[in-house]
């Protein structure tokens, strides 16, 4: 078996797949208030790796990559927007996803040497030995993808299935409905197979009503955000170029959280304790500000509510301010979970979009606040997404990771593969951080 730190990963082909029966129609699909405020953030990267014990490269070159291959240019079908790329014409407001025939998706193959065991399972490990598994959207100064692919042969181990994903097309529970209509249809024997009802995407951007050109607010937001060059056309290309975040880290750890019956209470409890242990494993100033903030999905919260099959970003952030020292104290628990309960409860009371026009200057203002030294605490993922779903035939996946949580300093959240009520979270911390963070977390939960 390869060592811990021994990941040489080889890619044996990039190919780009395009949609079954290469649609010759153009279209384009309007970005919502919602696509627009995650226009600039980090690519959300996420892993799915699936054990298959004496997988050889002839059986997985064979059998599974065709597959793979095929059901991936029959998803795009049913996905078109998907296989285009997020364009901001000159003469336009916003930008928009824009398909033209023979557009598709970016697909390498590689093969890794690689403890796939290691890689799959808890415990610290290096943040370093996922990044050979992460492709790279393609990104130039007047586009980019929406969707990039990878999958990597681990021989004799199983192999991994790596996404990123641009954040104005993709949230959460679109992410996982696209996995699993991919996983659906590469399960499907017939010629020409169909999708489920629930995993038939609706790209109906008319059901969110936005009468006050929110859309636009956010656009400009973005523009300002870029620089203070008086050409809006290098700042819309800055917009394709970079994205905002934080600095990269380097260590990665997985622990299950579990016994909780309710999921309100689960993913408060969960997200409060986690936030305590990793203001504490940094230390320092007790007096410095700590934001921390989670994502909220709409769709059932909107009046009226979208259908849950709606495809596109439709969350956004809630986030609140303390002080360290709030953290650190022994009721730093109850205060976060307080804290936490009560923005939850605000939101499930019904949403309207009175005040978003502000929403994301806020946002902006919290993330120049992390820059200039306070500490920002975030979170990727859900416990409601059902990460560990998408089932392509050989089982479901033996360990699901958000590596882009690397460049955000958000914890990863997600329902355990084993169910019952338990989570799983991931943490990317500096090496002696992370050391006391696990150390935090382990003796908390005994105590």
């Amino acid at each position: 078996m390869a060592a811990a730190n021994d990941n040489t990963v080889k890619v044996n082909e990039v190919t780009k797949i395009t949609p079954f029966s290469n649609s010759t129609t153009e279209f384009s699909l309007p970005l919502t208030l919602f696509d627009t405020y995650w226009l600039k953030f980090f690519p959300v990267e996420r892993l799915f790796f699936y054990q298959i014990s004496g997988l050889t490269p002839d059986s997985f070159n064979s059998v599974i990559l065709p597959k793979l291959k095929h059901s991936l240019s029959l998803t795009l079908l049913h996905y078109l927007p998907v296989a285009g790329n997020l364009v901001w014409p000159e003469d336009a407001t916003k930008p928009a996803i824009y398909y033209f025939p023979n557009d598709g998706v970016s697909l390498t193959v590689a093969e890794s040497n690689a403890d796939f065991d290691f890689l799959s399972g808890n415990g610290i490990r290096p943040s370093a030995e996922f990044r050979p598994l992460t492709p790279q959207l393609s990104i130039s100064d007047d586009k980019t993808a929406v969707l990039a692919v990878q999958i990597t042969l681990f021989p004799n181990q199983g192999f991994c299935i790596g996404i990123s994903t641009h954040h104005s097309m993709f949230d959460g529970r679109s992410t996982v409905m696209f996995m699993k209509s991919w996983a659906h249809l590469c399960k499907q024997e017939e010629e020409n197979p169909s999708l489920l009802p629930q995993l038939t995407p609706s790209f109906d951007r008319t059901v969110i009503k936005d009468t006050k050109g929110i859309d636009l607010v956010y656009a400009n937001n973005w523009l300002a955000f870029t620089g203070s060059d008086s050409d809006p056309k290098n700042r819309r290309s800055e917009i394709f170029s970079n994205h905002s975040g934080c600095e990269q880290i380097d260590n990665k750890q997985n622990e299950n959280e579990a016994k909780q019956s309710a999921q309100l209470q689960t993913f408060v409890l969960t997200l409060a304790y986690a936030f305590v242990c990793m203001v504490k494993a940094k230390g320092g100033d007790s007096n410095r500000d700590v934001i921390y903030a989670f994502k909220a999905d709409y769709r059932s919260r909107l009046n009226p509510p979208l259908p849950m099959n709606y495809f596109g970003s439709c969350s956004g952030t809630h986030a609140t301010i303390a002080k360290a020292g709030e953290f650190m104290k022994e009721t730093g628990l109850a205060f976060v979970s307080e804290k936490l309960s009560h923005m939850v409860k605000e939101i499930e009371s019904g949403l309207t979009l009175e005040g978003f026009e502000d929403k994301l200057v806020k946002l902006m203002s919290m993330m120049k606040s992390v820059q200039g030294g306070a500490q920002g605490l975030g979170v990727a993922g859900s416990i409601r997404l059902d990460v560990y779903g998408p089932d392509f035939g050989w089982w479901k996946p033996k360990k699901v990771e958000i590596v882009s949580i690397e460049n955000t300093g958000a914890i990863s959240l997600s329902e355990s593969r084993d169910g019952g009520g338990r989570v799983e979270i991931g943490v990317v911390l500096e090496k002696q951080q992370m050391e006391a963070f696990a150390s935090l977390f382990v003796d908390g939960l005994k105590s």
